[in-house]
């Protein structure tokens, strides 16, 4: 981010990522006609110019600079791109390596006043194409768009590997807890084999003391925004679950019930459908997906 004013000094400033109780960095102050230019780095400083030197101190969240009995007082907000200091976690649905860990994928782990196993193994295309690579290519995406939009992405796994396996939904459903996150997003695609069954679902958490009531109304708004995000990239609700509408409430996915911040979980499709598997199975198919979601949480972060 570039600030210009008018005024008599070029400020030059240098280690703009250092701490706040770092000591004071000094630099020369050179003159320039009429202007001032700040460059502002993720971590937003303090400048105060003196006759002869310029202080930089890192502060959490403006950049202020003043000139000794002179003119300039910028404030650059930290914000400058839409999702920025925003936090986002993402979590690509199970793991491409479970199907070679039963003990641990199995084993039971806490899912909200009651245990589940570990993790499942996810569905398929009929032609073979995973869940699990089809949920991790689609968060990536998501990730660098929101990224680019000035948004820190978490995720809950960093690998799509056969040597892998989980996290635990109940890792997952924590996930973003402690970081204070503005939301959590999980990604999936469905398994079933009804006839003609197509179209995703968001599905939110249920209204539940002691475990999800704090999070209810934000969840269920989540997921109205993320359905309207896949609906502008013309994308179907779910016509063999959810009502018809493409929005579920379930008590029974730890994923949900851990949380203690807005999460949804979007089943993006029915991948034994031929037709939304070819969707999948293409890069400018996953695309969109992505671009879908992130429309969504651009709308729930305002």
């Amino acid at each position: 981010m570039i600030l210009r004013l008018a005024a008599v000094v070029l400020l030059v400033l240098v280690g703009l990522t250092a701490p706040a109780s770092a000591a004071p960095v000094l630099v020369e102050v050179r003159a320039q006609p009429s202007v001032v230019e700040v460059r502002a780095q993720p971590s937003v400083v303090e400048v105060r110019a003196q006759p002869s030197v310029v202080e930089v101190r890192a502060q959490s969240s403006v950049v202020e600079v003043r000139a000794q009995s002179s003119v300039v007082e910028v404030r650059a907000q930290r914000a400058s791109k839409p999702l920025g200091g925003r936090t986002i976690v993402l979590d690509p649905g199970h793991q491409l390596g479970n199907h070679n860990f039963p003990a641990q994928i199995n084993r039971p782990v806490p899912a909200g006043g009651f245990t589940k196993p570990c993790n499942t193994t996810g569905t398929a295309t009929d032609g073979g194409y995973p869940e699990a690579t089809f949920a991790w290519q689609v968060s990536r995406l998501v990730a660098r768009r929101l990224r680019a939009l000035g948004a820190t992405v978490v995720l809950t796994r960093h690998s799509n590997r056969q040597d892998r396996w989980g996290p635990c939904v109940d890792v997952r459903g924590r996930a973003g807890n402690a970081i204070d996150a503005d939301l959590k997003l999980s990604v999936h695609a469905d398994g079933s084999y009804a006839a003609g069954a197509r179209g995703f679902h968001v599905i939110a958490p249920a209204d539940r003391a002691p475990w999800t009531d704090d999070i209810f109304r934000s969840s269920s708004r989540l997921a109205r925004d993320v359905k309207a995000g896949l609906v502008s990239r013309g994308f179907s609700p779910a016509n063999y679950i959810a009502g018809g509408d493409g929005l579920d409430v379930r008590s029974d996915l730890g994923t949900l019930n851990l949380s203690d911040v807005p999460t949804v979980m979007a089943e993006l499709g029915n991948m034994r459908s031929a037709a939304e598997a070819r969707v999948m199975t293409s890069a400018a198919g996953r695309a969109r997906y992505a671009r879908g979601l992130v429309a969504g949480v651009r709308a729930f972060l305002g």
